[in-house]
């Protein structure tokens, strides 16, 4: 049976360019695009699309039957600072578009579950350096407390009826074709932006707060990998740690200045400082180097001349 994919959320930020890169592999006609409004038009005209509500089971299980779906990738979910103001919704979103999913695998409509966890899982009292797989995880936010309780789903799943879930819990990402989508990381989207734009930027954490961070080209592909790998090397079916670079704004911005020597940050933390500060500052993903061959490609220098150059050339057009 060949490979049939719906992805749910296909218009958001790591949901636009993973459409595209597994239309390039699987075809354009077996990736089948869908999100609550026809948001992005990249996404919308480059190949099959539904409109559709995340949190309708009944139109879930339709696009299922009628395309003969076999993987879902549930990328639909409210982000920490969005969460934030509306925590009712962000749970109602959060939980219950993976509970649909999670039925439907249940039921033998699909075989393969992708669905993302974040960094938001850890809290103020796990160790903040080289964050271990298993550890503390008091969230204090409710998008940490949603993705901590979709991981905890997942695994049940899996262990009592067998599904085939597959999860990564997704570092701050950043990337030049998709606007920032209401994360605390987002500053790390933002800067590149400014600097071209303004030479400043006012940056609304702290200097030396420091995250991990991921350059999206590489989610994307960590996000392919593991479901392409044979499911005997997936060992852990609540999320595995994800890791790339870690830095603070500030070393970001010396950065930049490298390409723009005029370029200047100032500081402003507001209330995703206190998001921020809950956060690990680095990620121990060694698991997912183990078990399923997980290897970054970019750095922060790297990312730095990338995102520049691309951007640069989007303001060219």
């Amino acid at each position: 049976m060949s490979t049939k994919i719906l992805i749910i959320g296909a218009c958001g930020q790591i949901g636009t360019e993973l459409t595209l890169s597994l239309r390039k592999i699987y075809g354009v006609e077996n990736v089948i695009a869908s999100d609550i409004r026809k948001l992005n038009i990249d996404v919308v005209n480059s190949g099959p699309f539904e409109v559709i509500n995340a949190l309708d089971f009944n139109q879930i299980e339709h696009l299922v039957e009628i395309h003969n779906i076999t993987d879902v990738y549930l990328m639909a979910a409210l982000l920490s600072a969005t969460a934030e103001k509306n925590p009712a919704f962000a749970w109602d979103l959060n939980m219950n578009s993976l509970f649909h999913v999670l039925n439907l695998a249940k039921a033998k409509k699909i075989k393969k579950i992708f669905w993302p966890s974040s960094i938001a899982v850890f809290g103020p009292t796990t160790p903040k350096e080289n964050t271990p797989q298993y550890t503390i995880m008091e969230p204090s936010t409710v998008y940490g407390i949603s993705k901590q309780a979709g991981e905890r789903w997942c695994e049940y799943y899996h262990n009592i009826f067998g599904v085939d879930v597959r999860s990564i819990r997704y570092p701050g990402l950043i990337s030049w074709s998709s606007p920032p989508g209401g994360g605390t990381t987002d500053y790390a989207v933002d800067i590149f932006h400014k600097a071209l734009s303004d030479k400043k930027y006012e940056c609304f954490l702290s200097s030396e707060t420091k995250m991990p961070m991921m350059y999206m080209d590489d989610a994307i592909a960590a996000t392919i990998q593991i479901m392409q790998a044979p499911e005997e090397e997936i060992k852990i079916h609540s999320s595995y740690n994800l890791a790339a670079m870690s830095f603070t704004p500030t070393e970001i911005a010396a950065e930049i200045k490298k390409h723009i020597p005029d370029f200047t940050i100032t500081y402003e933390p507001d209330f995703r400082q206190k998001i921020a500060n809950s956060w690990p500052a680095s990620i121990d993903d060694h698991q997912a180097r183990e078990d399923w061959g997980w290897k970054h490609k970019y750095d922060l220098e790297t990312m730095t001349v990338d995102m520049l150059e691309n951007l640069s050339k989007l303001k060219e057009k």
